[in-house]
């Protein structure tokens, strides 16, 4: 802190641009929790010789504590100084840690506040700072993002939605709606996804995108992702029964859940077989998130669910590392190609290739492939052309709720037979 304050004295006496990033590792506690505090000290030493490698000898590196660190960057020539570090930072973690023959991926979220732009003093430069790194947190993590007065006000909204989450929880405030998946060869809706709805009687309509990092942060998430597995699994036992006995409903489970002791998932095994249901009946979607810091816990519970014989689909493919070992390794069921691939794959070659590439690859190795985010029939037409096996997005229906779902249904083994 007295180096810092020194810095800006400096700053303000020659008049100049002065950079304050505050830097915080992703899912570093996961590691601590399921590894141990010796393989995270290992961590964080590695991580500090990586920062160090990133920097000037002028400019100030600090671990404040914890899996948090913070830069100053002083005598710069503009905001583009600071981007130009910070993208050093993230590109310094990209390669994997191997420690005690494990292999580890780790990302920095990184917020970054200005002298004399965002503030004054230090304390102020490091509060916004800090504001800045929950954004780009929130916004996906591994990135980086410049503080603006918009975040001050994000904090405080983030307070609010930490509270009435709190009292929401076993509430009708939530809901669960439903996008269909469409089988390609056949024209059928045999699948669906539930996505979790929560509409707040004063706050309106909150995004999941909003709200899950923070149930996450909290600790709600298990009881959040329990309710929306024993709610799913009540609807597709419904849905089996009215239309065809081999329906099945997609479940996102959050990494939290795998690393979270508390979080028991072999109750939901237990509950499937209450209701009669088939472990085919849901599938379990999970973001590389769970595969890139595959410790005991997380291998154990992968196993443990492909045991049973519930399907498990790798989302968001192609977004991250992409892994061609985690397929090998955990013998996921599905992939599904991000959308990001599938916006513009009726003109781009190079996302035609991409996702042509994929479903080559993934029926080689028995995988079937969902594309997301479908919009028009160019794109559909391409991906029946590459033998895609399943489809989702708003061509066929936005997520609506179970009643609307059902007419979905209905009209589609009208149109069919």
């Amino acid at each position: 802190m007295e180096r810092l304050e020194d810095s800006l004295v400096i700053s303000r006496k020659n008049n100049q641009l002065c950079a304050i990033l505050f830097l915080d590792l992703d899912n570093f506690k996961d590691i601590n929790d399921t590894l141990g505090h010796d393989i995270g000290d290992a961590v964080i030493k590695e991580t500090a010789s990586r920062l160090k490698m990133c920097i000037r000898e002028d400019d100030l590196i600090a671990r404040l504590g914890g899996d948090e660190f913070t830069v100053c960057l002083t005598d710069m020539c503009s905001a583009e100084d600071a981007s130009t570090v910070a993208q050093k930072l993230l590109d310094a973690m990209s390669s994997p840690f191997i420690l005690d023959d494990e292999r580890l991926y780790f990302s920095f979220s990184i917020g970054i506040a200005l002298f004399p732009e965002h503030g004054e003093s230090t304390q102020e430069l490091l509060k916004h700072a800090d504001q800045a790194m929950y954004h780009a947190k929130f916004s996906g993590r591994n990135k980086f993002s410049f503080f603006d007065v918009s975040m001050a006000q994000h904090a405080l909204n983030k307070t609010e939605i930490v509270k009435h989450l709190r009292n929401s929880m076993g509430s009708d405030q939530f809901s669960i709606h439903y996008q269909p998946i469409v089988n390609l060869e056949t024209g059928m809706i045999d699948k669906a996804e539930s996505l979790l709805r929560w509409t707040h009687p004063e706050l309106g309509y909150i995004s999941p995108d909003e709200f899950i990092p923070i149930a996450e942060d909290i600790g709600l998430i298990c009881e959040l992702g329990d309710w929306v597995f024993r709610q799913s699994a009540s609807q597709v036992k419904s849905w089996q029964e009215k239309f065809k006995e081999n329906f099945q409903l997609s479940i996102n489970i959050s990494p939290k859940q795998f690393q979270n002791e508390s979080c028991d998932l072999q109750e939901w095994t237990d509950f499937l077989s209450q209701k009669a249901l088939s472990n085919k009946a849901v599938s379990l979607e999970i973001t590389e998130g769970v595969m890139m810091n595959e410790g005991p816990m997380t291998e154990q519970r992968l196993g443990m669910l492909k045991l049973a014989g519930i399907e498990i689909s790798l989302d968001d493919f192609g977004t991250g590392y992409s892994s061609l070992a985690y397929l090998k390794k955990l013998n996921v069921d599905y992939l599904k190609i991000d959308r990001t691939f599938i916006q513009n794959i009726h003109i781009n070659h190079d996302d035609q290739a991409m996702c042509e590439a994929i479903v080559v690859m993934a029926h080689k190795l028995n995988i079937k492939v969902i594309a997301e985010g479908v919009e028009n029939e160019a794109q559909l037409n391409f991906l029946k052309s590459v033998g895609c096996d399943y489809a989702q997005g708003y061509w066929f229906s936005k997520p609506v709720t179970s009643d609307d779902f059902e007419l979905l249904l209905s009209e589609n083994e009208a149109q069919l037979h």
